[in-house]
């Protein structure tokens, strides 16, 4: 009995040990909720607090992004949201870099919307000085006022988002979506 205990007190501390690590890599969360085909995992970028706006637990698990709504909004209803995503690099054998990535959104918003504007933007910098690049989409008759910034950490592509429903929405929210960026650091 004494050798299962010490076992197990070994293997919690190895496991606590490699998440250690992992999270020394970069600030993401990752968890798992059940989901349809068993345990659906996700990662995002951990945000820092933003005045004026909230997390959205049930949001982010739902959608298997870091989802900010403004205070008094959730994220379904709100005019203009914000959100972060962290892709892990080894399940995406399809992309090779970043480049590669924004290409292949870029393909994605024109096959959903070919009356959709793309232009890149000066690009953005994290709380550690990593410049992202960064892209808005806006529509040409209807739609959203996004910007996407994308950048890349250690095993993760990030993706940083601002949506709104409107143009003044998305105006709005600039700052808000600039100091959630600066705001970011990679944990060292």
């Amino acid at each position: 009995m004494r050798s299962r205990a010490s076992s197990t007190i070994l293997c919690c501390a190895f496991v606590n040990l490699l998440g250690w690590s992992f999270t020394a890599i970069a600030e993401i969360e990752k968890g798992g909720n059940p989901c349809e085909t068993g345990i659906c995992v996700y990662w995002w970028p951990k945000l820092p607090a933003i005045s004026g706006w909230h997390h959205e637990a049930e949001a982010s698990q739902h959608h298997a992004v870091n989802a900010l709504a403004p205070d008094g909004s959730t994220f379904e209803n709100a005019e203009t949201v914000m959100y972060a995503v962290a892709l892990y690099k080894p399940r995406m054998t399809e992309i090779a870099s970043v480049d590669a990535l924004i290409a292949d959104d870029k393909k994605k918003f024109i096959e959903q919307s070919a009356a959709v504007s793309i232009d890149e933007t000066k690009p953005l910098a994290t709380g550690d000085g990593q410049k992202l690049r960064s892209f808005t989409f806006f529509p040409k008759s209807e739609g959203n006022w996004e910007q996407v910034a994308y950048g890349e950490e250690g095993d993760y592509y990030l993706i940083f988002t601002v949506s709104s429903r409107t143009k003044s929405g998305y105006a709005k929210a600039l700052q808000s979506y600039e100091a959630m960026l600066r705001g970011y650091k990679a944990k060292l």
